[in-house]
């Protein structure tokens, strides 16, 4: 993916939330939004858009065919994971359908935020993209590969060497802590978790609202 160069808003503050598969940042997403955060789950706008008669609903169907299409003929995304995690060719196949639409739709979203708005981006490609440069601080969610075991296990029913596969062929998240700004360790308890949270936004976020209220 050749990074981008984002626009900038200097009215309002921009976190981007970035991490590893199944570290949790849903939760911190969750977190953020209770402190009045508006939260843009990237994966969440990749679903929109797969969906039926989409243009990029079409595109994932001309390029793989209806082998990765539900009875409904909505996409299947457990197949289409299946294929594109064991064929480097196919996921950057996937990410060029994907990955352009999703940038357009993050930028739309960013523009239309009204002045001083807290916002939180939740993308997994945030370093890669080049949306981390137009961000006011980084957060890097991290968690012990047997936490993300489970969570996979659990929250998508994946047998293990599914999940040890969509584990170990990401980069370490150790590069990606290394760039952060904010390292939130999301394999203890959820009051740990908070306590990370809270702190991370006094330091950012809240520490921006002050200076705006002093302005």
């Amino acid at each position: 993916m050749t990074p981008e160069v984002w626009p900038t808003r200097p009215d309002v503050y921009v976190i981007g939330i970035t991490g590893n598969i199944a570290t949790g940042k849903s939760t911190i997403d969750a977190m953020l939004a209770a402190k009045g955060a508006q939260v843009l789950d990237a994966d969440a706008v990749t679903r929109d858009l797969q969906r039926k008669g989409d243009p990029v609903w079409q595109r994932i169907m001309d390029r793989f065919g209806r082998d990765v299409l539900a009875p409904d003929d909505e996409l299947d995304r457990a197949k289409l994971g299946q294929l594109v995690f064991s064929d480097p060719a196919a996921l950057r196949d996937l990410e060029l359908i994907v990955h352009p639409a999703v940038r357009d739709a993050e930028k739309r979203w960013l523009a239309a935020a009204p002045p001083a708005s807290l916002l939180a981006v939740d993308a997994i490609k945030l370093f890669e993209s080049g949306m981390a440069d137009s961000c006011n601080s980084v957060w890097v969610v991290t968690a012990q590969p047997e936490q993300q075991l489970e969570r996979l296990k659990a929250q998508r029913a994946m047998a293990d060497d599914l999940a040890w596969q969509r584990i170990m062929g990401q980069p370490p998240q150790e590069e990606k802590a290394r760039r952060a700004d904010i390292v939130i360790r999301n394999d203890g308890s959820l009051e740990e978790t908070q306590r990370q949270v809270d702190a991370a936004w006094e330091k950012t976020a809240g520490a921006w609202l002050r200076a705006r209220s002093l302005s």
